[in-house]
Formats: C-alpha cells, structure tokens, sequence
C-alpha cells in the first residue's frame, strides 16, 4: 500500500502539473516564431485568417496553420529588406490604420444599436402600424390594335368567356393560361396598366382598352385583397441593417459635427492635383 506521503506527492505532482498546463494555455499573446528577433504571435495568425476568402476559411486547421505561418514569415523577411519606407508607403499605413480603427468603432456602433425593443418599435412603425398594401388578381387581353380590343371588349360583354378569348386571341406569354397575370402589388405592372386595374370594381371588366409600351389591354379584375404583414422573424434581418444604418449615420454626423475640423474643398484648392501621383516619390 501507497504511504500517505508517496500519494502527497503525487498529488502534490498532478497539482504542478495542472498549474503548469493552465499557464501554457495559448493566448493572443503566444509567440509561434520569431524572425529577426520580431515576434508572430497566434494573435497575428488568426488576424491573418480573418483576412482569408471563404474558399480557404474551410480548410483543415493543420494545413490553414501551416500556409498562414509560412505566408507570415515570408512576409516578414522581405519586410525585413526595406531598410527605408518610401513615402506612399507611409500613407497607405496610416490610411489603413484609419480605416480598420474606424471599422472597428462602426462595428461596435452597429452592434450596440439593435436591442429587442427597437426592432419591435422598428417593425411596428414598418408594419404593423402601416395601412396594409392591396394586392390585385386580374387576366388581361394583349393585342395589337385598339379596334381588336374594342372588338373583343364587345364580344364579352356579349357574353363571351374572358378566359377562353384570352386563350384565343392574346398575343401576351400570359394568353395560354387565360390571361392570368396572378396576384401583384403596387408598381409591378407598368403605370397605364396598373391606374387601370385600380380604377377597376372586382369582377369588372375595362370598358375601354388601355394602351401600354405593349400594345392594347382588354382587363378583367377578378379580386383584390389586402397583403399580411411578414412576421417579425421574416424581417429580422432587414430591421436589424437599417436601424444599425441609421445608428452609424447618426453617431458619425454627430462626431463630425463635435470634431475640430479644418479642410480644403475644391473651391479653394485645385482639385486637379489628385493625379499629381509622383509627389509620392518626392
């Protein structure tokens, strides 16, 4: 049997152990190579696969570590050759360097801004609060003529079936079926036809043709109905980028209008100087 202290100090031993494992747990911070004395750290390397296309982000973890080190150590030593930085080389850091810090800040502005009570508010104002949009369900006639149309126009009122003239006689993709055109909203048909069909009782047919960019219409409106408002989980996403969109406007007119800022236009500085682009090798 184990004396009281043999299993001690084991149990003293699997303690370091332990400790020993939790202090090696990788962080941002972990060096993976050094080249030249620089460090690249693991927080370099997934930075790096952020930057990656999606084609690449699903690959093997064995092969994405492997490329992204080599890519990073490459670029390093050639980095490592420009003993002197040439001008527009500067800029385009410090151009970067503003542009990431800016995303960062709109990031945080974006996420921020949807909570579960503004998209409820957002989608009341959009839908539920909004009056509903009518849809309409009509067949129509196509032909080339008005005097055909007129003609047609008298034979259903003569007693007619609209369909089977339409199947007869339209010259429209929708003749075939009728002439059904099927359920449609506001601004999905063009305006001389769509004033038509609006002006139209259910179940009436056009008493005079109406001319489009397509020929001449005879048209039966069969129904109309109000269109349902999508849920909330229809247009979640939808919500969610236009109040982001309107939070980002607002903070950046409100920094930009607080900000100390003097600038040129080009009223008063001669614009033309943006294709000046060798004054990046003075």
């Amino acid at each position: 049997m184990r004396s009281l202290k043999t299993l001690s100090a084991a149990v003293f031993a699997m303690g370091i152990g332990l400790s020993a494992s939790a202090q090696d747990a990788p962080t941002a911070d972990t060096v993976l190579a050094t080249v030249n004395g620089k460090e690249i750290t693991l927080g370099h390397l997934l930075v790096a696969r952020t930057t990656l296309p999606q084609q690449y982000q699903q690959l093997p973890p064995e092969v994405l570590f492997n490329g992204l080190m080599d890519q990073l150590i490459q670029q390093q030593v050639l980095s490592d050759t420009l003993t002197e930085k040439p001008r527009g080389l500067e800029l385009a850091l410090e151009n970067e360097a503003r542009a990431l810090t800016a995303a960062e800040v709109i990031e945080n502005i974006a996420m921020e801004a949807v909570t579960d009570a503004k998209l409820q508010e957002a989608y009341d104002a959009k839908y539920t609060n909004a009056g509903g949009e009518t849809e309409f369900n009509a067949n129509h006639i196509l032909v080339e003529s008005e005097d055909e149309a007129k003609a047609i126009i008298e034979e259903i009122n003569g007693g007619a079936d609209f369909e089977e003239v339409a199947k007869e006689k339209s010259t429209g993709p929708s003749g075939p079926n009728g002439g059904s055109l099927g359920w449609f909203g506001a601004g999905m048909m063009v305006p001389e036809f769509e004033n038509a069909v609006m002006d139209l009782e259910a179940g009436a047919i056009s008493a005079e043709p109406v001319q489009t960019q397509f020929g001449w219409h005879v048209i039966k409106l069969n129904e109309t109905r109000e269109k349902e408002a999508p849920s909330l989980d229809e247009v979640r996403e939808e919500l969610t980028a236009e109040i982001q969109a309107a939070a980002v406007e607002e903070q950046v007119a409100a920094l930009t209008d607080k900000a100390d800022v003097e600038r040129n236009t080009a009223e008063d500085f001669d614009p033309a100087v943006i294709n000046q682009m060798d004054l990046l090798e003075q």
